[in-house]
């Protein structure tokens, strides 16, 4: 049990900081290692910047949530395997309907 603790926590802490990117500088990271298709730098619509951030802040918040609930047994935090995804879909839609 230790030993996962130990694991998820180096392997959590590259994710976050790949997901802090994302939020703070979502158009360098939506272009990262495909820079060399565009002559010039590329205009990327509003409605995928704001869904960038809006994944990467609720993976950052929601992954905690969710590798515990497969760790651990407590029945809510089981749940937010279910309400994770769940909260993607809303949240796209209401991005992309706005």
């Amino acid at each position: 049990m230790l030993a996962d603790i130990i694991i998820m926590f180096f392997v959590i802490i590259p994710l976050y900081a790949i997901l802090l990117w994302t939020f703070f500088d979502p158009v360098e990271s939506l272009l990262f290692g495909r820079r060399w298709k565009y002559k010039e730098r590329p205009e990327l619509s509003k409605e995928i910047i704001h869904y960038t951030k809006f994944a990467s802040l609720t993976a950052m918040i929601g992954l905690p949530f969710v590798l515990l609930g497969i760790m651990l047994d407590i029945l809510f935090l089981k749940f937010t395997l279910v309400l994770f995804p769940l909260v993607f879909i809303i949240g796209a839609f209401i991005i992309f309907r706005a």
